[in-house]
């Protein structure tokens, strides 16, 4: 069976090669699905198959990168991109990402920073799960399918001009308002080192208004930009390995193709709800993690990993091929 492992050199570890395609895959099929980078997910995922931490996050990065081109890609051929939203976002999010980096720098020199960043992780995970799971079940709940939270019709509100309109999107606000949800998720992103999906998905649905598909395609775009800045960051260091993540793209083409057609057969609340039970297991697995049970952690992340993932693939099968198959005997 050894040629099923390769050498990585500039890791200088031999790897397991279908760990690392189910990995890409994997990924591809849950970033694609929720519009998120995944960090979460592959850096414990490379570290578990012996990358050394720097280059489990470096090569984790480029990655996201290359992956996101492809999610980005299957999302804007179905309409769910939104280029100009995506854009303005930005502004805000490269400013935050450096302002959460400083700031992570301050606390390695009081060397408190693991278990800040920890906590702070966990808490925004739970804050996060817990109104994702108030909104699925108030909507479940009411009479209109669309009393969900509302709180994106205060802050369309915000009276500073200019005022622009997001075609794609179909919202009207003040140019601040991305801005400013871009700035603090960046912030975010940069504090605790990862792309930032899992702020900015629920941040475009909840405090700017974008339907929830549309949400998912923008913010692969931005996570494919932050990305790329990372990878480029860490390749400078030498810290990524680009035999590993080409090898993790070839199983993320399948994937994000896989998680990207799956959104148009299952209603915006689904996604939520599958979104909220991925980041309360990682609630879990962090919280499991701090107190030192690291096997504990590492099942418990995997397994909704999976089971996620699983689900995903059902209904890809269910609601496409099986319809294409059905149409082709027709």
């Amino acid at each position: 069976m050894e040629w099923l492992y390769i050498y990585l050199p500039f890791a200088d570890i031999n790897v397991f090669i279908p760990a690392l395609l189910l990995i890409g895959f994997s990924v591809g099929v849950i970033s694609s699905f929720f519009g998120i980078g995944g960090a979460w997910m592959v850096t414990p995922g490379l570290n578990i198959l012996g990358f050394p931490m720097a280059y489990a996050i470096g090569t984790d990065m480029a990655h996201i990168a290359g992956k996101s081109v492809f999610a980005t890609i299957q999302h804007s051929k179905f309409g769910n991109v939104d280029y100009k939203l995506g854009f303005v976002m930005l502004l805000g999010t490269i400013a935050g990402i450096e302002g959460g980096a400083q700031v992570i720098m301050h606390l390695e020199k009081l060397f408190i920073i693991n278990t800040v960043v920890r906590w702070v992780y966990a808490i925004f995970l739970l804050i996060i799960a817990l109104v994702m799971f108030y909104d699925y079940f108030k909507q479940k709940n009411s009479k209109d399918s669309k009393q969900g939270i509302q709180w994106y019709k205060k802050f369309q509100k915000l009276p500073i001009p200019p005022f622009v309109h997001f075609k794609v999107a179909n919202v009207t606000c003040s140019l601040w308002l991305p801005v400013i949800v871009g700035l603090i998720t960046g912030f975010l992103a940069g504090f605790l080192g990862i792309g930032g999906g899992l702020f900015r998905l629920p941040a475009l649905i909840y405090c700017v208004g974008c339907p929830v598909i549309v949400a998912v395609g923008t913010d692969l775009f931005e996570v494919m930009i932050s990305g790329f800045y990372g990878g480029f960051s860490y390749s400078m260091k030498g810290r990524v390995d680009f035999i590993a993540v080409g090898i993790m793209l070839l199983g993320a083409v399948l994937g994000t193709r896989i998680g990207a057609v799956a959104t148009k057969y299952v209603d915006s609340s689904k996604i939520r709800m599958s979104f909220a039970t991925a980041v309360l297991g990682c609630f879990v697995s962090i919280l499991l993690k701090i107190f030192n049970y690291k096997i504990s952690s590492a099942i418990l992340i995997f397994s909704t990993i999976g089971l996620i993932c699983l689900q995903i693939i059902y209904i890809f099968i269910k609601n496409h091929l099986l319809k294409k198959k059905a149409v082709k005997y027709q």
